[in-house]
């Protein structure tokens, strides 16, 4: 029988890292009587970033004696006492490769539900001064897994765990933490998963995506598409950058034009995804350095040409040279299709909502609908200044008369004497929450975005109040997502990405696509940290390899993994978090 050696608690504080402040709940101390253990979590016990610890699901936090020792002997380390691993319940017994997912257990007065494995972070390895922690977690093993509290109570060190239930399926923590985190699981395994009810709902979803990768035709073996979805769409169509040939320049407005590209050799290029996007490489002059920048494909995917669309934008240095030297018969550099911003397939209805050139990828999606969907309900809103500024607006109402069942709403915050309403405009004024609410947009709608950040922030709210799932609302932002940098306190204002600071680097070009920025390469420990010092948007988590929270796609070159990921990224992807450059790298960032 098992038994609990110590009760572990402690309040978040502020702790030092990187030259940044981090709070956080790691540090734990044992304590003497009883505690009372609640629905949330244990009397005098916190975490400081409740997005990814803490809840109901994530009240109490196990780790084991046996993996105590384990560390011991592997790290060489004499100092690790009841706590250290950041755990509320220390025990002897409940090994990983024992207890199941769903397993019920009375420990004193409380009975306690086992409810997932523990979730990879950085602060186990800040706590313990071992940053490869999280990924070692993994690696051999040993992550230990939460409580969800059934009925309150109070424990005290000592006691007895006494097994009351087996969890259906019974599926273990460590099965289950493999399922997600490493390579060679089967579809049988995630729909075991799926039927367990006591699973976290964060767990069911990663298997929710996983499943539906394989109902897609890709191959299970890879729990990456269950983390992120930059693992969720197939490889690029060709690495690096290759010519494509300019075959017509025209306008679609005063201030946006479109470029329509071909292959050299006039084959049929590949096909690409409604919503993705293409990378291109401008080189203005023999002695500067490339401009790259990413824009939306906007025209209707599957015809073996790719079509951009780009807006002039008052100082851009890119839209600037497109306008004025791009010219029908040129020959540019282009990365091939990449992006997660994707329409899938489905029946569902779907609601495409953008604001000025934000339009491009949804339009995108809206012809794939046309041409595979037909009778599907679809809702255009878009949102234009006036008629002059209205880009594709015929295209639009062409592509729409072919479908059976699509609605579309257009505003025109400033609509020109001569623009009509009810022919070039449905109503005049900006696009609102109440305007949405109004519509009576069906609640299994699937929602995509596109268009300044706060037009997205605005609209994804609306959608939500209207009454869409928020897990069925996606948004694009052509400048990259916004940063995830979990437990950092009092980040400062966000500042346009630029140089770091202080001598420039030697090493290997990294440019930032979406940032619109290159840099030399100045031996940092990882890319992550570059594009920190960059202040570049970034998005990570356990900073070893595990998590693939910064997983993003790499149009170019090569990079060199310390420590090598637990699981590779998806083909033509990389891990930033652990990376460096082999070689001048471009970056979707």
């Amino acid at each position: 029988m098992a038994t609990l050696i110590a009760v572990n608690v402690g309040m978040p504080k502020d702790v030092p890292w990187h030259g940044r402040t981090v709070r956080t709940g790691v540090y734990k101390q044992p304590v003497s009587g009883p505690r009372m253990v609640r629905r949330l979590n244990i009397d005098g016990d916190g975490q400081g970033d409740l997005g990814g610890h803490g809840g109901e699901m994530r009240a109490v936090l196990v780790y084991q004696l046996d993996s105590y020792r384990f560390w011991s002997a592997e790290l060489g380390r004499d100092d690790l006492t009841p706590g250290s691993f950041g755990e509320n319940f220390t025990v002897d017994g409940l090994p990983d490769d024992e207890v199941c997912i769903g397993d019920r257990y009375r420990v004193g007065g409380a009975l306690l539900e086992v409810s997932q494995p523990r979730v990879t972070c950085y602060r186990v390895g800040l706590r313990l001064n071992e940053p490869r922690m999280a990924a070692l977690l993994v690696a051999h093993h040993r992550p230990g897994f939460y409580l969800r509290v059934i009925e309150e109570g109070e424990v005290e060190a000592g006691q007895q765990i006494v097994k009351v239930s087996t969890g259906p399926e019974a599926m273990t923590v460590e099965e289950i933490d493999s399922v997600l985190y490493l390579p060679g699981h089967t579809r049988d395994q995630v729909r075991r998963a799926l039927r367990i009810p006591a699973l976290s709902p964060g767990w069911q979803g990663s298997m929710r995506d996983l499943l539906e990768q394989a109902d897609k035709g890709a191959a299970v073996s890879s729990g990456s598409a269950g983390l992120t979805t930059a693992s969720s769409v197939p490889p690029p169509a060709w690495s690096g950058f290759r010519p494509l040939t300019v075959t017509d320049v025209y306008p679609e407005s005063e201030n946006v034009i479109s470029l329509r590209l071909a292959a050299a050799d006039g084959s049929a290029l590949p096909a690409a995804l409604p919503g993705q996007f293409l990378t291109v490489r401008l080189r203005t002059a023999a002695d500067e350095t490339p401009l790259i920048r990413s824009y939306s494909l906007s025209g209707r995917p599957g015809t073996g040409t790719y079509r951009i669309s780009v807006k002039a934008e008052p100082h851009g240095l890119a839209s600037t040279y497109v306008r004025s030297r791009v010219r029908a018969g040129d020959s540019l550099d282009f990365a091939a299709p990449r992006g997660t911003f994707c329409l899938p397939r489905g029946d569902t209805p779907v609601v495409l909502v953008s604001a000025g050139i934000g339009a491009t990828p949804v339009l995108a999606m809206l012809h794939a609908l046309a041409d595979a969907s037909p009778s599907r309900q679809v809702w255009w809103l878009h949102a234009a200044r006036n008629g002059r500024e209205h880009s594709f607006a015929q295209e639009v109402r062409d592509v729409l008369a072919l479908m059976d069942n699509a609605r579309s709403v257009v505003y025109y915050s400033r609509p020109d004497a001569t623009d009509e309403p009810g022919k070039d405009y449905s109503e005049a004024g900006r696009i609102s929450s109440e305007r949405i609410t109004a519509l009576g947009l069906p609640a299994d709608a699937d929602a995509y975005i596109c268009g300044p950040v706060a037009f997205m922030d605005g609209m994804t709210d609306a959608l939500v109040k209207a009454g869409l799932r928020p897990s069925r609302v996606h948004t694009e932002n052509f400048s990259g997502g916004p940063s995830l940098t979990p437990g950092i306190k009092g980040a400062p204002p966000a500042r346009a990405p630029h140089r770091p600071e202080g001598a420039a680097g030697t090493g290997p070009s990294v440019s930032f696509a979406r940032s619109g920025l290159t840099v030399p390469w100045d031996d940092r420990d990882s890319l992550l940290e570059l594009a920190e010092a960059c202040d570049v948007p970034v998005q990570w988590s356990c900073r070893t390899g595990v998590c693939h929270t910064c997983e993003l796609a790499m149009m170019s070159g090569a990079v060199d993994y310390s420590p090598d990921p637990v699981e590779p990224p998806g083909e033509g992807n990389i891990l930033i978090c652990c990376s460096r450059p082999a070689q001048d790298v471009v970056l979707d960032l």
